[in-house]
């Protein structure tokens, strides 16, 4: 045993430990960058990019991790490339962990919520801002146990180095149990320092999943905390009743600015629109006009296309032919007819004006309430933080939620979230509206608190809205216009009560009376 702790302590392992971990840390620096690289190109528009990625990922994963080091350091020399032992070890397990890196980081992309990415579109960000501050925090965070395991591999996997007379720990051990025939010992000492070091990876990893956990940071933040103490203190001493917390925040009036249209200009136009997916035409030269104030009900059968019309109203979804115009400007072009870039289309989403609420609420998930909305606030129109969170605040108070500002949207009833989108969508002042079907993945019980802020926002905002609803009862109260979807046209457009009370399309009446008919108690003409 004295030998034991004698040989755990040796200078002549702890220099083994040392390059060891130099080995380790080179093969991880240099793999994080060739693994975003690679994913990077595997991401990336170009075949020949992602091929190029996916064969390199091929040569190095299909090959052994000793071969590689061995070319590194006895082949390329051959072609007057040298390099010492530890660089050779190092970059050859950079290679090698890069393909496991990249498909860790795209398995991350890929796996954060394609609705959040459509949101962050919707709400003008571009690619850059998207990925910067939606995607890939979201990814960093699932990708921490597996980049702590890939850690863990990738220090064990510096052994191999000794193939190259690399002076690392297992080497060392060798020499010394050879030297000493005490194999017992020495190996045992070995084992435990490299458990050691596997130990203080495995805490790092434990580490940065605490300082990451969105449930820990969003219960202790600064400003909730003041919130609550605002509550308990307005409630008295020794009373739990609290009052609620949205008065503990000055009210200002919202108001969406109206739209700057010239006299007789549409706020909305579709023109000849064509839209297919494959062979699937969801609709051919349809026509569609809509005025500075005007709330619009898109009605419809599943399949009409009407949540497809209004992703191409904001240029989520490319058309085939036609042309979208708001505020008299085409949408998706340059003015000399040049296709904007994904960048461009962004920057013209944020100068229009058109906010849009999803059905499945998509927000962000690793923000809470209060940085859904002042996020997109300060990183796509440039508003100060402070002035963000405000306007974030009074939003919240006035769709009834100020006191879960710093709730997650996990810890969220469906209708809490859903009134959470709108807010977010109201935050930059649009001047169009769209929503689409906004209450159709609620609970029964929670449609109505979604529709009487919808209606409170069309009554006293007198936003242009375009809605895709089931829910006939609240198209007749809030919406001006009705206009019915079938087979890819328009097969009814006119005033709510006339299409709802005396529809003149065969199509549309049938459709009235199943909904009306269907089990749904809202509605009633």
């Amino acid at each position: 045993m004295e030998l034991f702790f004698h040989y755990l302590t040796l200078d002549y392992l702890q220099k083994g430990v040392a390059l060891s971990v130099g080995v380790t840390s080179i093969g991880l620096l240099g793999g994080l960058v060739l693994g975003l690289i690679l994913a990077s190109m595997q991401m990336a528009r170009y075949r020949l990019l992602s091929g190029c990625a996916r064969l390199y990922a091929v040569i190095f994963r299909g090959t052994p991790l000793i071969l590689q080091m061995v070319f590194f350091y006895d082949a390329l020399p051959l072609i007057g490339i040298k390099m010492s032992a530890l660089v050779s070890a190092g970059i050859a397990l950079a290679c090698n962990e890069a393909p496991f890196i990249a498909e860790m980081l795209r398995s991350g992309v890929r796996g954060v919520d394609r609705g959040q990415v459509l949101a962050g579109e919707a709400l003008g960000m571009s690619p850059f801002t998207l990925m910067r501050h939606i995607v890939a925090p979201q990814a960093l965070r699932n990708m921490i146990p597996g980049f702590g395991n890939e850690a863990v591999s990738a220090l064990k996997n510096s052994s191999l180095a000794s193939f190259i007379s690399v002076q690392e720990l297992t080497l060392r051990s060798t020499q010394l149990a050879s030297s000493t025939f005490d194999f017992f010992s020495v190996f045992f000492a070995s084992g435990l320092l490299y458990l050691f070091l596997a130990g203080v990876v495995t805490a790092l990893q434990l580490l940065a999943e605490y300082v990451f956990d969105l449930d820990r940071t969003a219960s202790r933040h600064p400003l909730l905390r003041r919130l609550a103490a605002m509550r308990k203190g307005a409630a008295g001493p020794g009373t739990d009743d609290a009052i609620p917390v949205a008065k503990a925040v000055s009210s200002i009036p919202i108001t969406a600015p109206r739209a700057s249209v010239a006299p007789g200009e549409m706020m909305v136009e579709v023109k000849n629109l064509t839209k297919r997916f494959g062979d699937q035409t969801i609709f051919s030269g349809l026509n569609l006009k809509v005025q500075p104030g005007e709330v619009v009900a898109l009605l419809g059968p599943s399949g009409s296309g009407k949540s497809t019309l209004l992703r191409c109203i904001n240029r989520l979804e490319a058309w085939n032919a036609g042309d979208v115009h708001i505020h008299g400007q085409r949408v998706g072009f340059a003015d000399d007819g040049r296709p904007l870039t994904p960048r461009e289309v962004a920057r013209q989403r944020a100068h229009y004006g058109v906010g849009m609420v999803f059905q499945h609420f998509n927000l962000f998930a690793h923000l809470t309430a209060l940085d859904n909305i002042a996020g997109p606030l300060r990183w796509v129109h440039g508003v100060p933080e402070d002035e963000a969170k405000q306007r974030a605040l009074e939003l919240l108070e006035r769709v009834g939620l100020l006191h879960r500002a710093h709730a997650l949207p996990r810890h969220l009833s469906g209708g809490q979230q859903q009134r959470i989108a709108i807010a977010r969508a109201l935050a930059p002042q649009p001047s169009v509206l769209l929503l689409d079907e906004p209450t159709s993945a609620l609970d029964p019980e929670l449609v109505n608190e979604v529709l009487e802020v919808i209606q409170k926002l069309a009554v006293e905002d007198g936003l242009t809205m375009i809605i895709s609803t089931h829910q006939l009862r609240f198209a007749k109260e809030v919406a001006n216009r009705v206009i019915f979807l079938s087979g890819g046209v328009v097969a009814e457009d006119g005033p709510t009560a006339d299409v709802l009370s005396r529809p003149k399309n065969p199509l549309t009446a049938r459709f009235l009376s199943v909904m009306g008919n269907d089990a749904n108690p809202v509605f009633a003409l």
